[in-house]
């Protein structure tokens, strides 16, 4: 739910929405990493201006712990492409 709602989310905003990749990594039972990997231009958008697109994002996830009882870390990461 939660990384379907992120994948969603970050397709509205980049300009390459083809090279975004989700990854949600369980370290335990109550507790998830998010990486958000994009084009490196687009990293910029999905942090925004003093980081609040990247913070507005993680306080909606940080609404899903009410209801799973799960804790998220979303991280963003630039993928290089060799041209």
């Amino acid at each position: 739910m939660v990384k379907d709602f992120i994948k969603e989310f970050t397709l509205l905003l980049v300009d390459k929405p083809e090279l975004i990749k989700i990854d949600l990594n369980e370290v335990n039972p109550t507790f998830s990493e998010i990486t958000i990997y994009a084009d490196k231009s687009d990293t910029g958008k999905l942090i925004g201006k003093e980081g609040k697109m990247i913070n507005s994002l993680k306080t909606v996830i940080s609404g899903c712990k009410a209801k799973n009882n799960k804790s998220y870390r979303v991280m963003v990461k630039a993928i290089e492409l060799d041209e």
